[in-house]
C-alpha cells in the first residue's frame, strides 16, 4: 500500500482530493458557520503552498498536519451530520496515507470522543477509529486508551447493529495493540535485553522495564482481567459497564493469538499467573458445587449460584487455551483446571456441562503432546495428581455413565434415554427402532446399544480435529438443548482421537530413538515416558472400548474401537508391556467369538483384568463384561469346538469383523505379539472352527464341511467373506518369514500348544478335531524354510506326537505336515544347496549337509508309530522325495533307505506296496548316484521286503530287484571298488585310532566282495523262506548271479561262498526239509488250485532241496577249477556228496531223483584245462563249452556276459590270477571219483534194502525212475573209476544191480512204467542194468588181460537175471501181486515182468559166450555148465513157464551155446574141466524133451506142430553134435542120450486129445526122428563098444515086440467089435505102430547089411503075417497106413539064393 500511496501520481491525486474534500466543506460552511468556511479555506491555499515549496509533500504534510486537519475537526464539531460525515471521510483520507502526527492523532480522539459523548455517526466513529489504529503506530498511551474506551462504551449503546460493530471492532483493536507490541520485540531483537522486571512488582501501573507498545499491551492485558473480576480499572479510563462474557472472549483470544508474548516477556507471565488462573478458578466455583437434582430449598444454608452457561463455556475456552499454549507456565493451575475438567464429566452435572466438558476433553485429546506432558509433569511424580490417568478414566467412567440409565422417580425420564433433552416420545420412539433393528435388519443410523439403553451416534468432527459445537455457542446465554447420543459422539471421538493420537506420536517418535540408536550404538532410548503414558491410559481406555465395541451396531463405529485396540495392543507390544497388550488382544479375541464363549486363555485372562478396578475421585470404572443382547445380524451358525458336544453357536457379522482385525493385528504386528500368540491363535481357531474352515494343501484353510453334528449355516454375507478370510489367515502364516527369531519362535511356541490342546480334545472320542494349529504350523515352516533349521526341531517334534493321536483325522494331518514340511525342506533353494559336496559331509564341515539330514530325521521318526496311515503317508513322501530329490540325497540315503526297510509283517499289503514302490525306484534309478556304502543297505532292505510275509508278489519282485542289483554291481565294478575302499581306509584308520576291530560283516574279504557276500547271504535267507514260490525264485536267482558275477570274487571269497553260503544252504534246506509237515495243504486261498505234487509242506520243500542241490552242484561243475586251488575242495567235495547222499536217500522220489540228476552233473565233469590250453575267453569262466547252453538259460533271461575283461581287471587289482595246478594235479582227481564211488554205492545199497517189516503198506520202496537215475549213474562213474575197479568192486555192483532190479513197483504207477503184459518191452530200469553189466564187459573187452577174470562173474550175474524169467525175485518179505491181477487203484505192490529181462539177459548171455568161450577164466570157471544150469529150469518147465518164448529162447540160446561150446568141450575134455558138464546137460535135454507140463489146452494144432519141430531140432543136435563124437564124450552121457532116444521113439499117448487131434498130438514126427535117430546110431558104428550095441539092439527088439503086440490086439478088437468102430486112440495106436514098421524097414534097408543084427531081421519078418491080418480092418486111415507097412516088404521078397551062390558060408 506504502508504494501506491507515495507514488507520485498517488501523492498528485490526495492533493487534489484533499483540495476538493476543503472546498466541499466550505461550501457547506458558507452559511450556518462562516469560521469552518474561512479555515476550509486556509487550509487550501496551505496544501498548496506544501505542494509548491516541498519535494517530499507527504513528510511535509505529516508536519503541518494538525493544522491541515484542523478545518475537518471544527466540520466534525458542528454536529451536522452531513458536514461530520464530509469531514470524517477526509480525516480517514489523511490517516490511510499516514500524513497525522501524533498531535494530529491526540486531537482527532478527542473530537471523536466528543461525537460519542453525543452519539453521532457512532459506526463511522468506530471506523475512523479502526482507521486511524491500524493504519499507523503514532497513538500511544492515555490516546490510545481513550480510543480503546470509546470503543467499548460504543459497545454498550441501545442499538444492536453499533453494539455489534463496536464489539468486533475492540476485538481488532486488542488485536492491533498486541500486534504492535510483536512488531516492536521484532525490531529490538537483535539489540541487548533490559533487565528484567523483579517479579512481584506491586505497582500495576508503571512497568518501566516495557518497551512502549509492550507496555500499551500489558496495560490493556491487565485492566481486561479487572474488568472481568469486576474491578475498576486502572488504564482505560471511563469506562461505564463491562460484561463478563466479552471480557473472557478478550482474554481467551489475546491468549490464543499471542502465546509468544506472554511466554517471552516475564511480566506478561506474571499476570498469567497472577490475575488469569486465579480469576478462572474462582468463576469456576458455581460449577463445581453445583449438583443436578438438588433444588436450593430453605434447608441449605446459602442458596447455592446456578452455573452460567455462557460464563461456564467462555471459562473452559480459555482453560483450554491456558492448557494449550501456557502449560509450561502453569503447571500447577493447570493440574487443578485439569481435576475440574474430570469432575465436570461427573454424571451429577448437568447436560450441558458435560458436554462442554467432554468437548474441552476433545480438544485435550488431539494434542498428544500435551497429552506426553501432563504425563511427564503429574503422574510420573510422586505425589502428584494421576492427571493423565484420570483424564483417560473420566472419559471411560462417563461413556459408561451414559449407558446407566439414572433411576429418577419422574416416569418420563425413565424411558428417556439419558443425555438429550428429546422429548420422551421421540426418545422412546427410537428406542423402539433401536429394539426392533434386530430383527428387521441393520437400524439405519449409525448406535450404541447396551443392555436396553439405545444412544445415536453422529458425526461430531473430522477425525483428529476437535470442533466443538457448544463451545462455540458464544451467543447463546440460556443453555442449549443436547441431542441425545451427542455427548457420546464427541466422547468416542475423544477416545478415538486419543489413541490414535498417543500411538502415533509414540510410534513416530520410537522410530526416531531406533534411529538413533543405530547411529550411536551405545545409549538405550528413554522409553519411560512413553511406557508410563500407556500404563497410566490403558485400563481406563480398554474398559471404554470394550464396552463400546460391545454396544456398536454399526460397522463404521466397530472398525473405528477396533482399529484403537489393535493399534493400543502393538503399542503395548512394541513397549515390552506385556499385561496390556495381553488384555487389548484378549478383548478383540472375546469380540470375535459368540458371546460368553467358554475359551480358558481369554477367560484367565479377564479374570485378572476385572479383578481390577480403578477409582477416580470415588467412582469407579468397571470393565464391563460383554452383553450378549446386542442387536446384531447373525451371519454363521456353527459348533463351539469343545470336547463334549454342545449346541451350536452364532457369529455376527460383528464377530466376523472382529475377526479380521485380530487377522490384520497377527498380520502386521507378529512381530510384538510374543506370548500372545497364544490367545490370537486360539480365538482364530476357534473361529476357524465354527465357520468350518478345514485345512487343505499346504495348510492353508478352505471352507470345508464338518461331517458330524448340524451342519454350520453360513449366510451368503459370509461365504463371500470366507475366501477372503482364509486368505488373509494364510497371509499372516506367510508373514512369518518377517518375524525374527525370537517371534517365531513365540509363534511356533503358541501354535503347539494350541495343538496339544486340540489334541487332548480328541482323545477318546472320534469327533472331527480342530486341525488349525497343525495345518498353520506346517504353513510357517514352509514360509520360514530359509531358516528352518532354527524351528525345525522344536517344530517336527510337536507334530511327530501329532502324528501318533489316536483320532485318525488328526493323525493325518500331523502326517500330511511333516511330510510337507519335510519335501519342501529338501526342495528348497539352500544356500549353499544340500547336494553340495558331499565328500565334506565325511569330515562335517557344510552346514546344510547336516541339515540335510535333520531334515531327513523326522522321516526316520515316523517309522517307530504303529500307524498304517502314518506309515503309508511316511512312505508316500518317500515316494515322492525320490522322484523329486533322489539325485541330490547324498548322505541322507542311510535314512531314506532305513525308513523304506522298516516294513514289518504286521504293517498290512498297501504299506508293504508303497514302501516296495519306493524301492524299486531306488533301485531303478539311484543306485549310481547314492554313495556306494548304501549299497548294502539297499541289499538288505530289497531282502527284508523279500522275508516280508503280507504280498507274495512284492517278495517275488524283490528277489528280482536283488538280481538287478547284482548286476549294478556287475557293471559298475570298478567304480564302487574304488569307492569303497576309500571309505574302509577312512574306517580302518578310525578304528585304529579308536583301538577297537573294524565292524563289517564278512570282514577279512575285501569291501566289494563284501557287498556280493552280502547279497548272496541274503539271498540264502530267502532260499529258506516258509513260501515255497519265494524259495524257488531266490534259489534260481542266487545261483544265477554266483553263475553270472561269481568270477569277480577274490579266490579267499570263494571259499566263504562254498562254506558259509552254499554249504550252510543246504544245510538249512535238509533240515527244513526232512523235519516239513507231511499234512496236505488245502487249496490256498479257496480259488487257487495246489497240484497234487506240491499239496504238503514236504513236497513243496522237496522242491527248494532239489533247486537248491542242483545249484550248488552246478556251480562246483562250471567252477570246479576255481574251488579246486581253494585247498579244502576235497573236504567240500565230500560235503556236497554227502548232501547228495542224504538227498538221495530222501524218502521223497522228487528230491532223490534231482539228487541223483546233480550226482551225474558233477560226474560229467571234464578235467579242467590249464590256463595255456584255454581256447578263449570262455575258459575264464571254467564253464565246459558244452554246459554252456544251459547255463546261459539260467539268469532271468539275460545271456551271460563276458565278464573277462572285468574278472581281469580286479584279477589284477588285487595280485595276478591264481597260477596254474603243477602238472601231476590232473590225476589227482581219482580220489574225488573214488569218494563219489563209495557214496554211490552206500546210496545204492541203502535204497535197493528191501524193508525189514513184514506187510507194511507204509513200507518206503524207492521209485523206478529213481533206481534207473542211480544205475545211469554207474557208466559216467565207471569211466572215472576204472582203472582201480576191482573183483571186489565188481561184487559190490552186481548186489546193486541185483537190488534194484528186485525192487517192486506200487500198483499206481504200474500203469505208467509197465509195458502191457503182453509186450515184451524192458523197463528203463532194467536197460540202464544191462546197460551198466554192457559198459564194464566191453571195456573188459578191451581192457588188458587181467582183467579178463571178471567175465565169469557178468556171466554170473546176468544169469540171476536169466533166472527171473521163471522165478522173480522176492523184495523183502513183501508180498508181491502179479502184474496180471494186480488192481491199479489199490495201493499194493506189483512185481515186474521180468520175462523180457530175463530173455534180453539170456541174449546177452549167449553173446557173450560167443565172444568168451575160448577165455582161459570162462574155462576155468565153467560157465558154460552155469549156463546150461540155468536153462535148465526154463527149459524143463517148458509149457509151465511164465511166458512161452522163454523156454523156446532157452532152447534156441541151448542150441547157439552148444554149437560153441561143444567143440571148445571136446578139445578141454582131457582136462576134466567140463566133466561135470556133462550129467547136467544129460539132464537138461531130458527135462525139456519130456517135460512133465501139460500144454495148454487152448494150444492150436499148427502151434503144436511148431513146439513139435523144436524138440525135433533138439534131437537132430543130438544126432549131429554129440553122438558122431561119442568118444570123446563120457559114456554115461552116451548111455543117457541112448535111453533118451529110446523113450522117445516109443510112442506114449496122452489121454486128453480129442478125436481129430490125436494123429497131430501123439508127437509122431517127434518119434519118428528120436526112432531114426535110435536106429541110425544103433547101425551106424561098429567101433562102438558092444554095450552100446546091445543097448540099441534091445531097444529095436523090444519095439518090434511092442508092435507085435498092438497089432495082434487090434485085428482081435476089429472082429469083435462087428459093425462098431473102435475108439480113436486104439486107431491112432495102431496108425503109429504101422509108421514105426515102415520107418524100420527104411532104417534097415540105409544100414550097411553087416550093421544089422539078424535077430532084428528075424523079428520084422515076423511081423508080416501079423500084418497081413490086418487087411481086413474097416477104418480107412489104417488101411492106408498098412498099405504104407506093407510095402516094404517086397524089398525082403526075394527068391531064395542058395548059400554057395552067396559066396559066403
Amino acid at each position: 500500500m506504502k508504494m501506491s500511496t507515495t507514488s507520485p501520481e498517488a501523492v498528485k491525486k490526495l492533493l487534489e482530493n484533499m483540495q476538493t474534500d476543503l472546498r466541499s466543506l466550505s461550501m457547506e460552511c458558507k452559511k450556518k458557520f462562516p469560521p469552518v468556511k474561512e479555515a476550509a479555506e486556509s487550509g487550501i491555499v496551505k496544501i498548496k503552498t506544501i505542494a509548491a515549496r516541498n519535494t517530499d509533500i507527504l513528510a511535509a504534510l505529516k508536519e503541518n498536519s494538525s493544522e491541515v486537519v484542523q478545518p475537518f475537526l471544527m466540520g466534525c464539531g458542528t454536529k451536522e451530520p452531513k458536514i461530520t460525515q464530509l469531514c470524517l471521510a477526509a480525516i480517514q483520507r489523511l490517516m490511510s496515507h499516514e500524513v497525522v502526527s501524533e498531535a494530529a492523532a491526540g486531537n482527532i480522539i478527542n473530537m471523536l470522543w466528543q461525537l460519542m459523548e453525543n452519539g453521532l455517526e457512532e459506526l463511522k466513529l468506530l471506523q475512523t477509529v479502526l482507521v486511524l489504529l491500524t493504519t499507523n503506530t503514532v497513538v500511544h498511551d492515555e490516546v490510545l486508551s481513550k480510543a480503546i474506551v470509546l470503543c467499548f462504551r460504543l459497545h454498550f449503546t441501545k442499538d444492536n447493529i453499533t453494539n455489534n460493530t463496536a464489539a468486533a471492532t475492540v476485538r481488532q483493536v486488542v488485536t492491533v495493540v498486541f500486534e504492535r507490541m510483536v512488531a516492536e520485540d521484532e525490531k529490538f531483537k537483535g539489540m541487548a535485553e533490559q533487565p528484567p522486571a523483579v517479579q512481584g512488582n506491586s505497582n500495576r501501573r508503571s512497568v518501566s522495564t516495557l518497551r512502549p507498545s509492550a507496555k500499551d499491551a500489558y496495560m490493556l492485558f491487565q485492566d481486561l482481567c479487572q474488568l472481568v473480576n469486576a474491578d475498576a480499572p486502572y488504564w482505560l479510563v471511563g469506562m461505564t459497564e463491562m460484561t463478563r462474557t466479552f471480557g473472557l472472549e478478550l482474554l481467551e483470544s489475546v491468549l490464543n493469538d499471542f502465546p509468544g508474548v506472554f511466554l517471552q516477556h516475564q511480566e506478561f507471565s506474571f499476570l498469567l499467573k497472577e490475575r488469569v488462573c486465579p480469576l478462572v478458578i474462582k468463576l469456576f466455583s458455581p460449577n463445581i458445587k453445583f449438583r443436578q437434582g438438588s433444588s436450593s430449598s430453605a434447608a441449605s444454608p446459602a442458596p447455592v449460584e446456578k452455573p452460567y452457561f455462557p460464563i461456564c463455556m467462555r471459562l473452559l475456552r480459555v482453560v483450554s487455551v491456558l492448557i494449550k499454549h501456557f502449560y509450561s507456565l502453569l503447571v500447577t493451575e493447570c493440574e487443578i483446571f485439569l481435576s475440574l475438567l474430570v469432575k465436570f464429566l461427573d454424571g451429577e452435572k448437568p447436560q450441558w456441562l458435560r458436554a462442554v466438558a467432554v468437548e474441552s476433553v476433545h480438544r485435550l485429546c488431539v494434542q498428544p503432546h500435551l497429552l506426553r506432558s501432563f504425563c511427564q509433569s503429574y503422574d510420573m511424580k510422586q505425589h502428584s495428581t494421576k492427571v493423565f490417568r484420570d483424564i483417560v478414566n473420566a472419559l471411560g467412567s462417563f461413556i459408561q455413565s451414559l449407558f446407566i440409565v439414572p433411576s429418577v422417580g419422574n416416569a418420563s425420564s425413565t424411558n428417556t434415554p439419558t443425555g438429550g433433552s428429546a422429548s420422551s416420545a421421540q426418545a422412546s420412539a427410537q428406542g423402539g427402532t433401536g429394539a426392533t433393528g434386530g430383527s428387521g435388519g441393520l437400524t439405519t443410523q449409525a448406535a450404541f446399544e447396551y443392555r436396553g439403553t439405545w444412544i445415536p451416534l453422529m458425526t461430531v468432527s473430522v477425525q483428529g480435529s476437535a470442533k466443538a459445537t457448544y463451545l462455540e455457542m458464544l451467543d447463546k446465554v440460556e443453555p442449549p438443548s443436547i441431542p441425545e447420543g451427542y455427548a457420546m459422539s464427541v466422547a468416542f471421538s475423544a477416545l478415538l482421537d486419543l489413541v490414535r493420537g498417543i500411538t502415533s506420536m509414540i510410534e513416530r517418535e520410537l522410530a526416531k530413538e531406533e534411529e538413533e540408536a543405530a547411529a550411536r550404538v551405545g545409549s538405550e532410548p528413554a522409553a519411560s515416558v512413553w511406557e508410563e503414558m500407556v500404563s497410566a491410559c490403558w485400563c481406563g481406555l480398554l474398559a471404554a472400548l470394550s464396552l463400546l465395541l460391545d454396544a456398536s451396531t454399526d460397522e463404521t463405529a466397530t472398525e473405528s474401537i477396533l482399529k484403537a485396540e489393535l493399534t493400543m495392543a502393538s503399542l503395548c507390544g512394541r513397549l515390552g508391556l506385556v499385561t496390556p497388550r495381553d488384555a487389548f488382544i484378549t478383548a478383540i479375541c472375546k469380540a470375535s467369538l459368540p458371546p460368553h464363549y467358554a475359551l480358558t486363555v481369554l477367560s484367565s485372562n479377564a479374570a485378572n483384568l476385572s479383578s481390577k478396578t480403578y477409582s477416580i475421585q470415588g467412582q469407579n470404572v468397571q470393565i464391563i463384561s460383554p452383553s450378549s443382547e446386542s442387536h446384531q445380524q447373525v451371519v454363521a451358525v456353527g459348533q463351539p469346538l469343545t470336547s463334549q458336544p454342545q449346541g451350536t453357536v452364532v457369529l455376527t457379522a460383528k464377530n466376523i469383523q472382529c475377526m479380521r482385525t485380530l487377522l490384520n493385528l497377527a498380520h502386521c504386528h507378529g512381530a510384538v505379539l510374543g506370548t500372545s500368540w497364544q490367545l490370537v491363535l486360539a480365538t482364530l481357531q476357534h473361529l476357524v472352527w465354527i465357520l468350518g474352515l478345514k485345512p487343505g494343501v499346504g495348510g492353508a484353510l478352505k471352507p470345508g464341511r464338518a461331517v458330524e453334528g448340524p451342519s454350520t449355516v453360513l449366510t451368503t454375507a459370509v461365504m463371500t467373506d470366507l475366501p477372503v478370510i482364509s486368505s488373509i489367515l494364510s497371509r499372516l502364516f506367510e508373514s512369518s518369514q518377517y518375524l525374527d527369531d525370537v517371534s517365531l519362535h513365540h509363534l511356533i511356541n503358541a501354535l503347539c500348544s494350541l495343538s496339544m490342546e486340540a489334541m487332548e480334545m480328541a482323545y477318546g472320542n472320534n469327533k472331527e478335531p480342530s486341525l488349525f494349529a497343525v495345518a498353520k504350523l506346517l504353513e510357517t515352516g514352509l514360509v520360514n524354510m530359509d531358516r528352518i533349521e532354527i524351528l525345525w526341531r522344536p517344530l517336527t517334534a510337536h507334530l511327530l506326537e501329532v502324528c501318533q493321536h489316536p483320532n485318525a483325522r488328526m493323525r493325518e494331518w500331523g502326517a500330511e505336515a511333516v511330510t510337507s514340511l519335510i519335501k519342501a525342506g529338501l526342495a528348497y533353494k539352500h544356500d549353499p544347496p544340500l547336494s553340495q559336496n558331499q565328500v565334506a559331509a565325511l569330515s562335517h564341515k557344510n552346514k546344510n549337509l547336516g541339515l540335510q539330514l535333520l531334515l531327513l530325521n523326522p522321516l526316520k521318526e515316523l517309522s517307530n508309530i504303529l500307524h498304517a496311515d502314518i506309515r503309508q503317508k511316511q512312505l508316500e513322501c518317500v515316494l515322492q522325495i525320490l522322484q523329486s530329490q533322489g539325485d541330490s540325497l547324498g548322505p541322507g540315503w542311510p535314512l531314506v533307505l532305513g525308513v523304506i526297510g522298516a516294513i514289518r509283517n504286521d504293517q498290512g499289503e498297501s504299506l508293504i506296496r508303497t514302501a516296495f514302490q519306493c524301492l524299486q525306484l531306488v533301485v531303478t534309478d539311484f543306485l549310481p548316484t547314492m554313495p556306494c556304502t548304501c549299497l548294502q543297505i539297499v541289499v538288505d532292505v530289497a531282502g527284508s521286503f523279500g522275508l516280508q510275509n503280507q504280498e507274495l508278489n512284492i517278495s517275488l519282485t524283490s528277489i528280482g530287484l536283488l538280481w538287478n542289483i547284482s548286476d549294478y554291481f556287475f557293471q559298475r565294478g570298478e567304480i564302487i571298488t574304488e569307492e569303497l575302499e576309500k571309505e574302509e581306509a577312512v574306517l580302518l584308520k578310525q578304528s585304529r585310532e579308536n583301538g577297537e576291530p573294524l565292524n563289517r560283516p564278512f570282514h577279512p574279504a575285501p569291501p566289494f566282495d563284501c557287498l556280493w557276500l552280502c547279497l548272496y547271504a541274503k539271498l540264502g535267507e530267502l532260499c529258506v523262506d516258509p513260501r515255497p514260490a519265494v524259495r524257488k525264485s531266490a534259489g534260481q536267482t542266487m545261483f544265477s548271479t554266483i553263475a553270472a558275477h561269481g568270477t569277480l570274487l577274490q579266490q579267499a571269497t570263494w571259499h566263504i561262498v562254498v562254506w558259509k553260503v552254499l554249504f550252510h544252504l543246504l544245510d538249512c534246506v535238509r533240515k527244513s526239509s526232512t523235519t516239513a509237515d507231511k499234512e496236505k495243504i488245502e487249496s490256498g486261498g479257496g480259488n487257487i488250485l495246489i497240484h497234487h505234487s506240491r499239496d504238503t509242506a514236504e513236497k513243496q520243500w522237496a522242491e527248494t532241496w532239489v533247486l537248491t542241490l542242483a545249484g550248488v552242484a552246478r556251480i562246483f561243475n562250471t567252477r570246479r577249477y576255481l574251488l579246486q586251488q581253494l585247498g579244502d575242495f576235497f573236504n567240500a567235495w565230500e560235503v556236497l556228496l554227502d548232501h547228495i547222499q542224504s538227498a538221495a536217500l530222501s524218502k521223497n522220489n522228487e528230491v532223490s531223483l534231482a539228487a541223483l540228476k546233480s550226482f551225474q552233473e558233477i560226474l560229467q565233469l571234464v578235467t579242467p584245462v590249464k590256463d595255456t590250453d584255454k581256447p578263449d575267453a570262455l575258459g575264464a569262466m571254467d564253464i565246459p563249452p558244452v554246459l554252456m547252453d544251459p547255463l546261459t538259460a539260467s539268469g532271468p533271461g539275460r545271456p551271460l556276459p563276458r565278464s573277462d575283461s572285468l574278472a581281469e581287471r580286479l584279477a589284477q587289482r588285487y595280485g595276478a590270477q591264481p597260477p596254474p595246478p603243477p602238472p601231476g594235479e590232473e590225476q589227482d582227481d581219482s580220489a574225488l571219483w573214488w569218494s563219489a564211488w563209495s557214496t554211490w554205492y552206500r546210496t545204492g545199497i541203502e535204497c535197493t534194502r528191501p524193508p525189514s517189516g513184514g506187510t507194511d503198506k507204509l513200507a518206503f520202496v524207492p521209485s523206478q525212475p529213481f533206481l534207473t537215475a542211480l544205475i545211469q549213474i554207474f557208466p559216467a562213474l565207471y569211466q572215472h573209476i576204472a582203472g582201480g575197479f576191482s573183483m571186489e568192486d565188481l561184487r559190490k555192483l552186481g548186489v546193486i544191480l541185483h537190488g534194484a532190479v528186485s525192487v517192486p513197483i506200487s500198483s499206481d504207477a504200474s500203469p505208467f512204467i509197465l509195458p502191457s503184459y503182453t509186450e515184451a518191452v524192458l523197463t528203463s530200469l532194467q536197460e540202464a542194468v544191462l546197460t551198466a553189466l554192457d559198459v564194464l564187459q566191453k571195456a573188459i573187452c578191451v581192457g588188458p588181460e587181467t582183467l579178463q577174470v571178471m567175465y565169469p562173474a557178468i556171466f554170473e550175474q546176468l544169469l540171476q537175471f536169466v533166472e527171473f524169467s521163471c522165478k522173480p525175485p522176492q523184495y523183502g518179505k513183501m508180498e508181491t501181486k502179479h502184474v496180471a491181477n494186480a488192481k491199479y487203484n489199490q495201493a499194493e505192490w506189483v512185481a515186474l515182468n521180468y520175462v523180457p529181462f530175463a530173455e534180453r539177459s539170456l541174449e546177452e548171455v549167449v553173446d557173450l559166450y560167443h565172444k568168451t568161450a575160448c577165455h582161459k577164466a570162462v574155462i576155468n570157471e565153467k560157465v558154460l555148465q552155469s549156463i546150461i544150469k540155468t536153462l535148465r529150469m526154463p527149459l524143463g518147465l517148458k509149457y509151465a513157464c511164465p511166458a512161452e518164448s522163454t523156454w523156446k529162447l532157452a532152447v534156441s540160446s541151448l542150441l547157439k551155446v552148444l554149437s560153441i561150446g561143444l567143440p571148445v568141450a571136446r578139445q578141454q575134455a582131457s582136462s576134466g574141466k567140463f566133466d561135470t558138464m556133462w550129467p547136467e546137460l544129460a539132464n537138461a535135454f531130458e527135462d525139456f524133451l519130456f517135460t512133465k507140463s501139460t500144454p495148454p489146452d487152448n494150444l492150436s494144432i499148427q502151434e503144436f506142430q511148431k513146439n513139435e519141430s523144436i524138440d525135433v531140432e533138439v534131437v537132430q543136435l543130438i544126432s549131429t553134435e554129440i553122438l558122431p563124437y561119442a568118444n570123446f564124450i563120457p559114456k554115461e552121457f552116451v548111455g543117457q542120450i541112448m535111453a533118451m532116444l529110446n523113450k522117445g521113439s516109443i510112442h506114449s499117448q496122452s489121454s486128453s486129445f480129442t478125436e481129430a487131434e490125436i494123429d497131430i498130438r501123439m508127437r509122431e514126427e517127434f518119434s519118428k526122428v528120436c526112432f531114426e535117430t535110435l536106429l541110425q546110431f544103433s547101425f551106424s558104428n561098429k567101433a562102438s563098444t558092444p554095450q552100446e550095441g546091445y543097448i540099441s539092439r534091445m531097444a529095436l527088439s523090444v519095439l518090434l515086440q511092442r508092435a507085435q503086440d498092438v497089432l495082434r490086439r487090434y485085428v482081435e478088437d476089429e472082429r469083435l467089435s462087428g459093425r462098431c468102430p473102435l475108439p480113436r486112440q486104439q486107431v491112432t495106436e495102431i496108425i503109429f505102430v504101422l509108421k514105426a514098421v515102415s520107418t524100420l524097414m527104411d532104417s534097415l534097408k540105409k544100414t550097411q547089411p553087416e550093421n544089422v543084427d539078424g535077430n532084428t531081421w528075424a523079428q520084422v519078418i515076423a511081423l508080416y503075417p501079423t500084418l497081413v491080418e490086418c487087411i481086413t480092418c474097416s477104418s480107412p486111415e489104417v488101411s492106408s497106413a498098412l498099405k504104407e507097412a506093407l510095402g516094404p516088404f517086397k524089398d525082403l521078397m526075394q527068391p531064395p539064393v542058395s548059400k554057395v551062390q552067396n559066396g559066403e558060408s
